[in-house]
């Protein structure tokens, strides 16, 4: 995988309408590579992420290819990035939900059953515990809570039992091997790949995360500002369609005519989420886009 090339990277700039000198925000800072075009545009950057070592990557790229750039890198969740703005207003927000590949590409982070390394799986290393210590106290009742609503693992039950009778896990390796055993596999998709969505979405509060940016953000934009999501996942999916929905005035009150009886203050920019089959990055594959218009 090229490691440099940004997920849907042309909708994205189609769709946040970089302007020169407009205010536009990285909520997923990464390795760089959305907020390097960001830049390129003419645009001034303010971007945040968990992850210390992706800011550390990311203004080293950003300043060997924008030497000089107006650029403002905070290392915070996207969930801050209200107090962050200080009541500045954004004309425009993206955020390139989940796991990035620098994270997976280094089996010390925890992150990929390809490789051992410690079952980890924050974003954060500096904040918060690991898996291994959620595992270690756990109750089989929680973890197939957790295994079946963020992983949608349909053997929840027997991954949950499997996994607590070979506590403590020695490493990723050793956790993939007790979920292979008792999960058959599903076609190409590895029978550990549903568990450990569902450890890194509880170790980071990913949903909680994006719940909370969902509420705040779109009072973030400018008039005509736009909030941009891109997700890999139907559980980020839905809850951004939704948020987005609301936002636009569908479930808004109506008139005898089918008419809000309050105009939204918000509109759809994309009514139907967009998948990246033809994006060199392959992450893209199943990637959905979803933008949101504050209006004048």
């Amino acid at each position: 995988m090229d490691e440099h090339v940004p997920v849907l990277l042309d909708d994205v700039l189609a769709l946040l309408a970089v302007r020169p000198g407009g205010l536009y925000v990285d909520g997923t800072l990464g390795l760089g590579g959305h907020s390097s075009a960001i830049l390129a545009a003419g645009g001034r950057l303010l971007a945040t992420d968990r992850d210390a070592y992706a800011i550390a990557r990311a203004r080293e790229r950003l300043g060997a290819e924008r030497p000089g750039a107006d650029a403002e890198l905070h290392h915070a969740p996207f969930s801050r990035l209200p107090a962050i703005l200080g009541g500045r207003l954004a004309d425009g927000i993206l955020l390139d939900l989940g796991v990035s590949s620098p994270q997976l590409d280094r089996p010390e982070r925890g992150f990929s059953f390809r490789a051992d390394g410690p079952v980890d799986f924050r974003m954060d290393p500096s904040a918060g515990e690991p898996a291994s210590a959620w595992l270690d106290r756990v109750s089989e009742a929680e973890l197939v809570r957790v295994l079946f609503e963020f992983g949608e693992e349909r053997h929840a039950r027997r991954v949950a039992r499997a996994l607590l009778a070979a506590r403590p896990l020695r490493g990723t390796l050793h956790l993939a091997e007790v979920v292979a055993g008792v999960v058959p596999r599903d076609g190409r998709i590895h029978p550990a790949t549903r568990t450990f969505q569902a450890l890194r979405i509880v170790t980071n509060d990913e949903l909680g995360e994006l719940d909370r940016a969902l509420q705040s953000l779109p009072g973030c934009l400018a008039p005509g500002g736009r909030l941009v999501v891109i997700s890999f996942h139907s559980l980020e999916d839905r809850r951004v369609k939704d948020r987005f929905r609301d936002l636009a005035g569908a479930n808004a009150p109506r008139d005898l005519y089918g008419h809000p009886l309050v105009a939204p203050a918000y509109r759809l920019v994309e009514r139907r989420a967009r998948k990246g089959e033809s994006d060199p990055n392959p992450r893209a594959r199943s990637a959905r886009l979803r933008a949101l218009e504050r209006l004048p």
